[in-house]
């Protein structure tokens, strides 16, 4: 009774590291997702190539919240946040709040392609990532079937667009899923006719990472038989064809896109200024600067550092969380807040067994090294200890026995084949989140 009241929306990185900051704090917590469970979002391809399972990598939000006492949890989607009367409108009823933090997090960015956003599959959430899991393995289902070899080869041209962390490490799982499982298990398919292209639009692959990395990153793709298309930038897609804007025609059924996030849909409803990619622009110490009881973190949040925006990724989101933690405990108390400072942990990417890349500062490692302390860190930072050991069994069984755990097609209304009697039905739900 009497405590200030605290909502939190979103229980990604940032939301649920910033409640977590609060568990001694004399405040009372409301934390609000559209999902009552935590999702690690950097293993979520892994999923989509039927490497982990979906349980693997999520965690149910009132299990890692159970022993804190003031917080509670509520499924809601929010609808609308009147900023001047301090509540957040929900699905589920109205919250009143002293202190709000933004932590939605991100959906898929097409970048204004409405074609792209009808037919291809974006993977950002885990109805995404089972969705391309059912597609890839119909892919092969059908193409076992079919005897035109024009369509048979569309079927097995599976294109990733965006060279950053998330599109070379899909491309990678899914040349091993095609090259060392599924190629023992479809003796009736010709398997010269798959192929996996990996699509960027800059001049090279891991562009945040330095240029050597790079380098060797595409090396490695190479050996894995993922074919490289640089300063390739898609302009249409009506699920049976690729369109660059070179003008260049790819045929090919499937088409995931890694190419961009941006704030979910309710940074556009909130008014409130925005930067880059609809995130909300927010002060040194993460408050908005018309509202000060409003912080934003992780991919909510605009902030510039040395004229550059912070990019949209995990760490950025923890650190920003516990600087906000201590901003709010200063803002209840009437002290001075602390700017936020972020401090670059530095960055890894695999590329497949015994192949990763990683950079720490001017120390860069590739190969096996960086592979092991990818291991390590991905590892380290799942949360459940279910999941820690789920994790490393399915990654073992992999390393030594050569198949993947989950190959399993489960009825999904994400498939879209125009070819076939069954088509999705998921066209206006997917343009809605862009």
């Amino acid at each position: 009774m009497g405590l200030p009241r605290i909502v939190v929306v979103g229980a990604g990185f940032g939301g649920l590291q910033i409640v977590r900051e609060l568990a001694e704090a004399p405040v009372s917590i409301t934390l609000v997702d559209r999902c009552n469970y935590h999702l690690f979002q950097p293993l979520l391809y892994q999923v989509a190539t039927s490497g982990l399972a979906p349980e693997d990598i999520a965690h149910p939000v009132r299990a890692i919240l159970k022993h804190q006492q003031n917080v509670s949890f509520r499924m809601a989607e929010v609808s609308s946040i009147d900023l001047t009367s301090r509540n957040v409108e929900t699905t589920t009823g109205k919250i009143e709040y002293d202190y709000l933090v933004l932590a939605f997090g991100g959906v898929t960015n097409y970048f204004g392609l409405y074609s792209a956003a009808d037919y291809a599959f974006g993977l950002k959430n885990i109805d995404d990532a089972i969705a391309i899991r059912n597609h890839i393995l119909n892919m092969f289902e059908l193409a076992a079937q079919q005897k035109d070899e024009k369509l048979r080869k569309s079927m097995l041209t599976f294109v990733i667009v965006g060279g950053g962390p998330t599109g070379v490490e899909c491309a990678g799982a899914m040349s091993e899923l095609v090259n060392i499982v599924l190629m023992k298990e479809y003796p009736e398919l010709d398997f010269s006719e798959v192929q996996i292209l990996l699509l960027e639009g800059s001049d090279r692959l891991l562009p945040s990472m330095p240029a050597n990395l790079s380098e060797a990153t595409a090396q490695m793709l190479s050996k894995k038989q993922v074919k490289i298309k640089l300063n390739a930038i898609v302009a249409d897609y009506d699920g049976d064809e690729v369109v660059l804007k070179s003008g260049e025609k790819i045929p090919s059924c499937s088409l995931i896109w890694a190419a961009g996030v941006r704030a979910a849909s309710i940074a556009d409803k909130i008014g409130l200024v925005q930067g880059s990619m609809g995130r909300i622009v927010v002060t040194p110490t993460l408050q908005v600067e018309s509202y000060p009881e409003v912080l934003a973190v992780g991919d909510a949040a605009y902030l510039e550092v040395d004229g550059r925006a912070l990019p949209m990724i995990a760490p950025v989101a923890v650190q920003q969380a516990k600087a906000a933690a201590k901003n709010i405990v200063r803002l209840i108390n009437g002290q001075k807040l602390l700017q936020f400072e972020y401090k670059d942990p530095g960055a890894l990417a695999t590329i497949g067994r015994n192949a990763a890349v990683a950079a720490f500062g001017k120390y860069h490692f590739s190969g096996i090294i960086a592979w092991f302390l990818w291991l390590v860190v991905h590892i380290i930072r799942l949360i459940g200890f279910r999941n820690r050991i789920m994790v490393v069994i399915n990654w073992a069984w992999d390393y030594f026995f050569f198949e993947r755990a989950v190959r399993l097609i489960m009825a999904g209304k994400e498939v879209y084949l125009k070819y076939f009697s069954w088509k999705s039905n998921t066209t206006s739900s997917r343009r809605s989140d862009t």
